[in-house]
């Protein structure tokens, strides 16, 4: 294990949730590339050091907070890649909550704009992420997708660990 390594901050969505968004990552996503499950990323860089302050901001603003359900809106073309967008003003809400609290340790990527988002395809030629664009846009309609609390992870330069969840609600 490597303490020094960065965190990694998603949702945790229900069941129902991740195993859509898993097999779509299965179907669509380059095997060889494809060693995470389907995620929406809060933070993607926080530092080790902080940790033991990280989890407990956690416990705390996750006993503050309910289960939600949040929208997924559409279907976003990356480039080379394809992702659902999701809304929720509860999730906005929570992550300036946090972001505001850990400001002065964020870097540049954490301090951008927040468009949540869970990607299904990446790394792909852009003519096959727009295929895959154009395919899912043609079937696609809104629907729900549940968040039911937080999930830390440490970065191993590829594949993640999962070092906390935190369930809303306490």
């Amino acid at each position: 294990m490597n303490e020094d390594a960065p965190l990694i901050l998603t949702l945790l969505m229900n069941d129902a949730s991740q195993t859509r968004f898993d097999r779509l990552r299965e179907e669509h996503f380059p095997p060889d590339r494809n060693y995470l499950r389907a995620h929406l990323t809060l933070f993607h860089k926080l530092p080790a050091e902080r940790e033991v302050e990280i989890r407990a901001d956690l416990r705390e603003v996750c006993s503050n907070h309910g289960p939600f359900t949040l929208t997924a809106t559409e279907v976003r073309f990356l480039g080379r890649g394809v992702a659902y967008e999701l809304s929720s003003p509860e999730l906005l809400s929570l992550r300036k909550e946090l972001a505001v609290w850990w400001g002065s340790w964020l870097g540049a990527q954490d301090r951008q704009g927040f468009r949540p988002h869970v990607t299904v395809q990446n790394k792909v030629s852009p003519e096959e992420a727009r295929t895959l664009n154009e395919q899912l846009r043609a079937s696609f309609s809104p629907f729900e997708v549940g968040g039911e609390g937080l999930s830390l992870w440490r970065y191993l330069g590829g594949p993640w660990e999962p070092t906390g969840r935190y369930s809303f609600g306490g």
